[in-house]
């Protein structure tokens, strides 16, 4: 039988480390082996256990989040999950901690509907899983999809936007769609950096809970030379512009004559996802067809995969990242199994082939 994954949970509330508790293990594949109120308890603790992987709050008396993140990276390393509320100015923090070396933002479990305690059951357990896939800051491994929890059945972009197709009305203007997950927020730096003012249009999902996804869109507007913003409902895709789905909502490309423009919706989880890559993958295939450009880039599970086909097979030119550059291979791997690819490159020359393909030089 195969070993638990082993999980400590640091945070400050009684509530939240029992929740989190009760979330975790309900898995048959993941066991809290500790929790703890504080960083220096858990330090204490540490000295005696090896967890596979730490959830951890960031706001904490006697010792704030990100320290001990840093504590912990530098001497004995491993798998870090940033636990936070949806506190506007936590935001910031939590992008810092990935920049620490934590592999995930997640949002702390509360009382709510049924469906948002099940979705935070979903959330939650596939970021243990992909924190161990990923491993400790930049170890790299292969990573299958996700196991099944006792939740209902996964999700398909059905639930969105049909797969029926409509005909698409000729244009030269390319667009490009992106999808990533986990190490997403470096490698989207790392493409986004590399590309010139003048690129074509970008929209973008990467799996981040709401609130964050403006805070990481503000940062990246500061390091990039294409503008960069969290998206808004009928946001129009310009050359030069860069779109990123908030946290939480679904991001579809939609089309009016030769304007693209991206539509926000709610909706339930897609591939245990919201926003979801296949959402915005499929409706890229239908509006954009062979004037999309399409990338998928490091992330657990299989989000994406299947829209990504969907995209090859209306005309789009599909890139997805190799397993060498990527912090965890399951997405890229599931398009390119599935046969959605056209492209499989190293992080560093996706950005000069998705110039080429879109005619830029």
């Amino acid at each position: 039988m195969k070993d638990k994954i082993k999980v400590m949970i640091i945070d400050d509330s009684a509530v939240v480390r029992q929740t989190m508790s009760e979330i975790l293990n309900s898995n048959p594949d993941i066991e809290v082996i500790a929790v703890a109120r504080d960083p220096l308890i858990a330090l204490d603790k540490l000295k005696t256990i090896r967890p596979d992987v730490i959830t951890l709050d960031i706001e904490m008396p006697r010792m704030d989040g990100i320290t001990f993140l840093k504590k912990v990276m530098s001497t004995n390393p491993i798998p870090v999950i940033m636990c936070s509320s949806q506190a506007e100015e936590n935001s910031q923090n939590a992008l810092g901690a990935l920049e620490a070396g934590a592999v995930e933002i997640i949002r702390k479990p509360k009382l709510g509907t049924k469906q948002f305690i099940e979705e935070s059951k979903i959330i939650i357990s596939d970021a243990v899983r992909s924190a161990v896939a990923a491993g400790p800051k930049k170890v790299k491994r292969t990573a299958s999809s996700p196991i099944s929890l006792n939740v209902p059945p996964k999700l398909t972009a059905d639930v969105i936007l049909s797969g029926k197709s409509t005909g698409v009305i000729e244009t030269t203007e390319r667009v490009v769609a992106v999808g990533a997950s986990t190490g997403g927020t470096e490698a989207l730096r790392m493409f986004l950096e590399s590309l010139p003012a003048n690129s074509p249009g970008i929209v973008i999902v990467q799996h981040m809970p709401e609130k964050f996804t403006a805070s990481f869109a503000e940062r990246l507007n500061t390091l990039c030379e294409v503008t960069v913003k969290e998206a808004a409902n009928n946001d129009t895709v310009l050359r030069g512009h860069v779109l990123i789905a908030p946290g939480n909502r679904h991001m579809l490309l939609k089309r009016s004559g030769a304007r693209y423009y991206v539509e926000i919706k709610d909706g339930p989880l897609v591939s245990r996802h919201r926003p979801s890559v296949d959402v915005l993958f499929r409706s890229t295939a239908r509006y954009a067809g062979k004037n999309a450009i399409g990338i998928i880039m490091t992330g657990m599970g299989d989000d994406g995969a299947a829209g990504m086909l969907e995209m090859k097979q209306a005309g789009a030119y599909n890139i997805a990242q190799d397993e060498a550059s990527c912090v965890v291979f399951g997405m890229p791997n599931e398009a390119i199994k599935r046969g959605g690819v056209d492209k499989v490159l190293s992080l560093r020359d996706i950005p000069a082939a998705m110039l080429k393909e879109s005619a830029f030089y």
